[in-house]
């Protein structure tokens, strides 16, 4: 296997640590705008299957010329580069593979990916993507589904939330800030679509809490789109109440509600004696300094499905549930290892024809399960698996 990594940030350095530990892999090119962190990185593995490279991603040229000496690439970039990057892939004849939710470009590429032999395979990642195959394993184990609720977390273990927010940078801090003040919410309450705008994602009307083994009561709030997925999964004549949440310790929900609601997320600038100043950059360049992990602390990443409904006439609740914590001997946090080994799988996958489908593909529908689970606890990271009976679902 030849496989290109683009973007070597927080989760593109686990990326490239899976693939530089794949047998099955024969080279890596690794690039990145970030030459010199990169080749810091590179040359601790012990491999010499890595090229490391320097590489603008809107300099098409030279993005084409390392596509040719590869068969997938897998980008780990900003989401405005995805779709360019994507639409390179397929004209070079090789696999993409992402981490995000699908680029809306990505349908008008699907038809020329199947006839070039190629996948698209967005979705990746922590959430979208183990989420994603965890709900339908869940939802497999049922009859009749009635209710779905999907959690993903990333959060500093106890002892290293250690800060007024116990929250600690695990993804790009400008993401989270964005996520927080334009995404809006929708869940689905009592068979009908709920809209939350993003000023009340964190009201208390919203949020809800949940106990997660190991690590305790944590609060949960609404977290993009929950109907995306119901029709994909064969749910969406069935289910009554759906919803996709984060999760954060106790208190985060409360101190963001204010900070939104007063606007300290917009992004309009506002002026400050003689400097014009954005209120989300202030936000960002005061806060992401204070909360870095320190090189010896852990973080904590929590995925949880549970699908409610029937069995043979029976209520059941099944759970899917995945918990990982930073690696203290490699030092990778456990949201660079769930994202970026994610999709390294995903590449190798493709690439050894246990994913045989192409044009663009999702995790919901087009990767095994079983075997994609069987892949990640080589890795150390473990799924569980829990059913009760409820005497009546809700």
């Amino acid at each position: 296997m030849k496989i290109l990594l683009l973007g070597v940030g927080l989760q593109g350095r686990a990326a490239l640590y899976d693939l530089a530990h794949s047998p099955d892999v024969a080279h890596v090119i690794a690039a990145d705008a970030d030459i010199s962190t990169l080749r810091a990185f590179s040359e601790s593995l012990p491999t010499d299957r890595v090229s490391a490279t320097r590489v603008d991603v809107r300099d098409e040229a030279r993005v084409a010329e390392l596509m040719q000496k590869a068969q997938a690439v897998i980008a780990l970039l900003p989401h405005t580069f995805r779709a360019p990057i994507a639409r390179q892939a397929v004209e070079c004849g090789i696999h993409y593979v992402d981490a995000s939710y699908p680029d809306g470009a990505y349908d008008a590429l699907a038809s020329k990916a199947t006839a070039a032999g190629v996948a698209i395979m967005p979705e990746m990642g922590l959430d979208p993507g183990i989420d994603l195959l965890l709900a339908r394993q869940a939802v497999s184990e049922l009859d009749v589904v009635t209710r779905l609720d999907s959690y993903g977390g990333g959060i500093p273990t106890p002892e290293a939330a250690d800060n007024p927010l116990r929250y600690k940078i695990s993804w790009t801090f400008a993401g989270v800030l964005r996520s927080y003040a334009d995404r809006a919410a929708r869940i689905i309450v009592s068979g009908a679509p709920v809209d939350i705008p993003p000023r009340a994602l964190f009201s208390e009307a919203h949020r809800h809490t949940v106990t997660v083994p190991t690590l305790g009561e944590l609060e949960a709030y609404p977290n993009g789109d929950a109907t995306q997925y119901l029709k994909a999964l064969g749910i969406d004549d069935s289910v009554q109440h759906a919803g996709r949440y984060s999760l954060r310790w106790p208190g985060h929900c409360a101190f963001w509600d204010k900070l939104v609601n007063l606007g300290f997320l917009d992004e309009t600038p506002v002026e400050v004696e003689t400097a014009t100043v954005s209120p989300r950059q202030f936000v960002h360049d005061l806060l992401h300094p204070q909360l870095e992990y320190d090189p010896d602390e852990r973080d904590a990443v929590v995925v949880r499905v549970e699908a409610h409904g029937l069995k043979a006439a029976d209520s059941r609740r099944v759970t899917y549930e995945m918990v990982d914590r930073r690696d203290t001997k490699t030092g990778l946090l456990a949201m660079q290892r769930t994202v970026g080994f994610t999709a390294s799988i995903g590449a190798q996958l493709l690439l050894r024809g246990d994913i045989r489908a192409r044009g663009l593909l999702s995790p919901v529908c087009d990767v095994p399960a079983q075997l994609f689970f069987s892949e990640l606890s080589n890795r150390g990271i473990s799924v569980q698996r829990r059913v009760a009976h409820p005497s009546a679902d809700t």
